[in-house]
């Protein structure tokens, strides 16, 4: 048999890691992902194939054996601690990964060979260029707010930057790098350009509640409201911390000068 490293799992999550530029926490546990209690009333954590903690995103990578029965696979004479057989035992443990990780604010995507250049057995060919293509798909956000924030928390990781739990529940994105904290607000492509980047200079206003000198603040927004976005002066985002950021439409991402 061989190690997981050589695993079509393993394949997945490495091309992943080149979409995100990130590597990812393999095998993760949290505190609140847990299997059915054994007999001593203990619950073990449950694994996830892979999270990206910068892009809070799990990905789970599902074989055959996810959506089919295989008695190899599934020993259906055999009874787990959830009182049926190991096959039903991982469609009960994914449906409570589906359930419980988007509840806890992290994005789920799941993949399967079927999404891949794959066999008729599930066996991936591992044909690099076309299966990035359709994993950069597959990872790729819905809204163009969406896809400017994980253009953002890539370039962020690129510059030394660590995504954090926002402070403020309503922050989009907050980052740490030594004893500097940036605090971000994050548009997409809008219709109303003016109104949303007035909107988003208030909402950065009421978060300026920290005098440490390492915190600023950023106004991160696609190419196309840029120039509504400089409408505040550069002197005034200057007195104000408040750094202005351009994400591009090929997902560049450029700090404006002020």
């Amino acid at each position: 048999m061989g190690t997981r490293d050589a695993s079509d799992e393993a394949y997945v999550v490495g091309l992943c890691n080149q979409v995100l530029g990130e590597a990812a926490l393999t095998q993760h546990k949290f505190d609140w992902l847990l299997g059915d209690p054994g007999t001593s009333g203990r619950q073990a954590r449950l694994p996830v194939d892979a999270y990206w903690p910068g892009h809070r995103l799990v990905v789970e990578y599902r074989e055959l054996q996810h959506d089919q029965a295989m008695p190899h696979f599934d020993k259906p004479d055999r009874m787990t601690v959830s009182g049926v057989h190991r096959g039903q035992q991982r469609a009960l443990y994914d449906s409570r990964r589906d359930t419980e990780i988007p509840a806890h604010g992290l994005r789920l995507v799941v993949i399967r060979p079927a999404d891949l250049d794959a066999d008729g057995r599930g066996r991936l060919r591992r044909s690099e260029e076309a299966d990035v293509a359709v994993l950069r798909q597959l990872l790729a956000r819905h809204s163009d707010e969406d896809r400017v924030v994980d253009s953002f928390r890539t370039w962020l990781l690129s510059e030394g930057w660590t995504p954090v739990d926002p402070t403020d529940r309503w922050t989009d994105v907050e980052a740490v790098r030594g004893d500097d904290r940036l605090i971000c607000e994050v548009k997409g492509r809008t219709s109303e350009k003016g109104i949303d980047a007035d909107i988003a200079y208030g909402q950065l206003l009421r978060r300026m509640t920290s005098e440490a000198p390492g915190t600023r603040y950023a106004l991160v927004v696609p190419s196309t409201s840029v120039k509504a976005a400089e409408r505040v002066p550069a002197r005034v985002r200057r007195l104000l911390r408040i750094d202005l950021y351009e994400v591009t439409d090929d997902n560049t991402v450029h700090r404006l000068s002020t």
